[in-house]
């Protein structure tokens, strides 16, 4: 008999049903969020005749360690797009209410009627797993050491805006190297030429006296102040802000560190770094999100609606329009966004391809898509054949025009 299991997760429990081929709900089910509460999880199934070769599970993600645990046993897991199990909610339940226990039966439905339909979680192997958490978590700190120096910027233009005269990019070294040691308006108005000249060789800018006259002159320049009891307060916040951004400049060149490492040692590595405009992070952000379960994808145009790059065609009597794909891997999607522009400039078929599109017609954006949309195809043949880029293939009736 071939049962589907369905599992609404939360943070400190999980509900769970099965459910038979017929439709019948064999068994409910709460179990806790550790061991014992997996192993009730496996009694469960196999108790009610299921086992990891025949059960399929359905559950609205792919991260949770209950996932781990189950896909390690053998389970084929089977993560629901949040947005796709409220529409069969629906399906189910058109009164509008929701339980979990209601909830962990609709995801056993799922698999039972529709399973065909649903991509099951990718048997990626350690090591490209490893790169996904990387890759992810790089990323994700470089996004928040971003919100920090918006923060930081916010709170200069509140008492100190001729900071952001002498550094209209708080991004650089230099900028936060001398805020650091003059954190203040009249901290700043104090600093001498010296003292910026050794500030600037501490962060490895040196003989570079027109900076100098830049940050001197900005800083020193009259404006309007807050009063002195406020700018102590707000200069100990950008002291503060400093420090965080000082410390997370730290751990993305850690985590990028140790993410070239993790990629270099993969065997699709190679391949991957052979594309023009695939640098060692962007490579492996792509390699993250594709995987390297060799089955994962049947076809290209599986590859490129779970990049996103392919349009959606909505037709309906004698409305006809396309428009770019919303519900997309956005990680992946975002990692073939810059590799297309980089591509622009080592790559001379991209460049004729995007050029061609703006010609007829494509804005900026667009043009990317499409250029993206052709190279992650042709990377998804690469892979599959483990064949390094090759330019005159990816762009035969491009590259003779370009020469």
């Amino acid at each position: 008999m071939s049962i589907t299991c369905g599992i609404d997760w939360a943070e400190d429990h999980h509900d769970i049903a099965l459910v038979d081929e017929q439709g019948k709900v064999l068994a409910r089910a709460r179990i806790g969020a550790d061991v014992a509460g997996y192993t009730a999880l496996v009694e469960l199934i196999t108790t009610n005749g299921g086992s990891p070769e025949q059960t399929a599970v359905a559950i609205e993600t792919d991260k949770n360690l209950l996932v781990v645990a189950l896909a390690g046993a053998g389970f084929t897991v089977y993560p629901i797009n949040p947005r796709a199990m409220a529409r069969y909610r629906e399906r189910h339940v058109q009164a509008g209410s929701k339980s979990d226990a209601g909830d962990a039966a609709v995801l056993a439905h799922i698999l039972r009627t529709d399973q065909h339909m649903h991509r099951p979680l990718p048997r990626n192997t350690d090591l490209a797993l490893a790169i996904k958490a990387l890759a992810r978590q790089h990323q994700e700190a470089i996004w928040a050491l971003h919100q920090t120096t918006s923060r930081l910027r916010s709170v200069l233009l509140e008492f100190y805006p001729q900071a952001l005269k002498a550094f209209p990019k708080l991004t650089h070294h230099a900028a936060t190297t001398i805020l650091g040691a003059a954190p203040t308006p009249a901290a700043g108005s104090r600093l001498t030429r010296h003292r910026v000249e050794a500030l600037l060789r501490k962060c490895g800018r040196r003989n570079d006296p027109a900076l100098v006259d830049h940050v001197l002159t900005a800083l020193k320049a009259p404006t309007l102040r807050q009063p002195p009891a406020v700018e102590e307060a707000l200069g100990l916040a950008t002291r503060g802000l400093l420090e965080i951004i000082s410390s997370m400049r730290s751990s993305v060149d850690a985590l990028e560190a140790e993410l070239a490492r993790e990629f270099g040692r993969h065997p699709l590595a190679p391949v991957l770094r052979s594309a023009p405009g695939l640098g060692p992070v962007l490579a492996a952000r792509v390699l993250a999100e594709l995987g390297d379960h060799p089955a994962r994808f049947t076809s290209v145009k599986g590859v490129r609606a779970f990049a996103g790059t392919a349009p959606v065609t909505r037709a309906s009597g004698k409305s006809h329009y396309v428009k770019a794909r919303k519900v997309r891997n956005k990680r992946l999607n975002d990692a073939c966004h810059w590799w297309a522009f980089s591509a622009l400039t080592w790559s001379p078929g991209a460049r004729a391809h995007y050029d061609r599109r703006r010609a007829a017609g494509d804005h900026h954006n667009a043009a990317l898509r499409n250029l993206a949309n052709k190279l992650i195809g042709r990377m998804w043949w690469c892979l599959s054949h483990n064949q390094p880029w090759d330019e005159d293939a990816a762009w035969p009736d491009l590259i003779p025009a370009a020469a």
